[in-house]
């Protein structure tokens, strides 16, 4: 890593674990242990903070998620492996990051420019060799199943829905994503994800 990927994961690792807004400028400068003229070098605003560390979690998201897809034997295995990373990404993060990161337009733009592009993407594609494979069902609309798991996202991280200090996200995650795939499952993908089920403890 360079010196700057290795600022941006520190501010990343406070701000899911803390949230935004509960640091000042000053607080992540006395965490991070630089000098403030550093920071001001690296940052030209709280905004551009903010910004920069969303993109360097992005990219870091991207690569993860290539790593992950490459161990899986099946789509099922993929989607069922995608799920558990969701699982396990939601508690690892303060609900209050995500409720924060949406007071900065930029950064949430752009949050969601992936979520929508890349993830339907790659769900999309995932979906269809599932179906070619006989793991999905054939009668799948690929494009609204896609649309529906986006829907899903973005209904389960809005607070006015599913407020943090009443649901446990990560527990919202699972009843939403896990009960729908194997919905969409046919025989043989339902037998792949009980065999994912007694090897994972989702």
């Amino acid at each position: 890593m360079t010196f700057l990927e290795t600022i941006l994961d520190e501010i990343l690792q406070i701000f899911k674990r803390e949230g935004i807004e509960t640091n000042s400028e000053a607080d992540i400068i006395r965490k991070l242990d630089i000098r403030a003229s550093t920071f001001h070098e690296l940052f030209s605003s709280k905004e551009n903070m903010v910004l920069q560390v969303t993109r360097f979690d992005i990219e870091q998201q991207k690569r993860e998620k290539a790593e992950l897809l490459a161990k899986a034997t099946n789509p099922v295995e993929e989607i069922m492996l995608l799920l558990v990373n969701g699982i396990n990404k939601m508690n690892q993060i303060n609900p209050v990051f995500i409720a924060d990161l949406q007071k900065f337009p930029e950064a949430w733009q752009e949050t969601i420019e992936y979520v929508t592009t890349d993830n339907q993407q790659v769900n999309a594609e995932i979906l269809n060799r599932g179906v070619l494979g006989g793991y999905f069902r054939k009668d799948l609309n690929l494009q609204l199943v896609t649309k529906i798991i986006l829907e899903q996202f973005f209904m389960m991280i809005n607070p006015a829905v599913f407020p943090p200090e009443k649901y446990n996200l990560a527990e919202v995650f699972r009843s939403i994503y896990l009960y729908y795939v194997r919905g969409i499952c046919t025989e043989a993908g339902g037998k792949q994800a009980e065999e994912f089920f007694s090897r994972n403890s989702i």
